[in-house]
Formats: structure tokens, C-alpha cells, sequence
């Protein structure tokens, strides 16, 4: 198997910074970070949660696909945070992500009823259903639909970004290649790694792949 290649996210950020002619201090008192914290971003001391990372991009008008492998250059706006419902495809997971992470005070629950889901329908062919979210908390709570053919990068590229992930498949089957490994999820399967890995999942089959998600950011 070829090597899988981490991108580095520190050194686009960096890139895009420069570019835009942005001092360091100047990007993390556009987002209300330290400067120190952003220059251990940079040079991959530190990960960036998930509001952070979408917090630079917005800043640095840069869509948060470019700062990982599979970007094909176009510049695209990024994502706002999802109203209720919202149905259509914004995009990526990644883009999804940060969508979940922009209003962190956004209350769901404590009862959601099926039809009151907030949805997000990605264009690589996954659906993402919220199931519940508490204002401070750095998790998404998530039923989660690959359809036949769907794929968490439609580019075919593994994704990273901070955080941990936890995952139960309740139907169909679902390939994950983690690292340099590949494993095939079936129903009462259950996966958990830091997402930091490099990944992705996919459908092969010819039915959907439902499981329930819990995607936590780092703080």
C-alpha cells in the first residue's frame, strides 16, 4: 500500500497567512486566540479544534478543504452554521464539522423527535442527522447514512482533523481505512480512534449505512 500522506495543515495555514499579507499576531486577534497559540499551530506543535480551525479559515477567507489532501484549488465560501433543518449539500465533512462547531451555544434537545432532526446531506453521498447537542460541549451527536457508493471524501483522499471519534454501525456494511489499515464494519460493529488519523470510509454495497456517531473536538 502507497504511503499515506498527512498534510500539513500548519504550513498552509502559515501559507495563507503570508499570502493575504497577515501578521501572526494579527490572525489570532482576528479570532481572539494567542499569538503563541497560532505559531504552535503553524509548526505543528499544537492541533487546532475544530472551532479554531474553521475561526483561521474564515479569517483568512480560505475554504477549510485547503488546508487538507484532496483540494482541488477552487476557492469556495466557507459553510455557515447550519440552521434547523437544513437540507442540501454544503459540501465535505470536514466543511460539515465546522458548520457543528461555529455556534457552540446551539441547544438540541433534550428531546429530538425523528422529524425535528437538523440534517446536512454532503455531496459525496453521506447524511448526517443531529441527534442531540448541549451548548459548551465539544461533541456531535450523530446518525449517520452512507448511501450506496458514499464515501466521507469524494475525492477518494483520507481526511484528518482534531478530536476523537466513536462509531456503531446498526445496518448495512462500511469500509474504513485508518492509517494503512482497512476494516469492514457490520451491523454491532463498533470503531473508536483519534481522528487525527488519517481516514476515511466508504460504501461499497448496494444498501445504506446507518450508525450512530460521536465526533469530539479537542478543546
Amino acid at each position: 500500500m502507497s504511503p499515506v500522506v498527512v498534510p500539513p495543515v500548519g504550513a498552509r495555514i502559515r501559507q495563507a497567512r503570508t499570502a493575504r499579507g497577515m501578521s501572526l499576531r494579527g490572525l489570532a486577534r482576528e479570532i481572539g486566540v494567542s499569538a503563541s497559540l497560532i505559531s504552535q499551530i503553524e509548526t505543528g506543535k499544537s492541533q487546532p479544534s475544530v472551532s479554531t480551525l474553521y475561526a483561521i479559515t474564515t479569517a483568512l477567507s480560505i475554504p477549510v478543504e485547503s488546508l487538507f489532501d484532496g483540494y482541488d484549488g477552487e476557492e469556495t465560501a466557507p459553510v455557515p452554521a447550519p440552521a434547523s433543518p437544513v437540507v442540501g449539500p454544503p459540501g465535505t465533512v470536514l466543511h460539515a464539522l465546522a458548520a457543528f462547531a461555529a455556534d457552540p451555544g446551539h441547544r438540541i434537545g433534550p428531546l429530538v423527535r425523528a422529524e425535528e432532526r437538523e440534517v446536512l446531506e454532503l455531496d459525496s453521498g453521506v447524511v448526517w442527522e443531529r441527534l442531540g447537542h448541549v451548548p459548551g460541549a465539544d461533541v456531535d451527536f450523530l446518525l449517520v447514512t452512507y448511501r450506496p457508493g458514499g464515501a466521507s471524501s469524494g475525492s477518494g483522499g483520507l481526511m484528518r482533523h482534531p478530536g476523537t471519534e466513536y462509531g456503531y454501525l446498526t445496518s448495512g456494511e462500511l469500509v474504513l481505512t485508518l492509517g494503512f489499515e482497512e476494516y469492514t464494519l457490520r451491523p454491532g460493529d463498533a470503531v473508536s480512534f483519534e481522528s487525527t488519523t488519517p481516514h476515511r470510509y466508504r460504501n461499497d454495497g448496494d444498501e445504506p449505512a446507518v450508525g450512530v456517531w460521536f465526533v469530539f473536538s479537542m478543546p
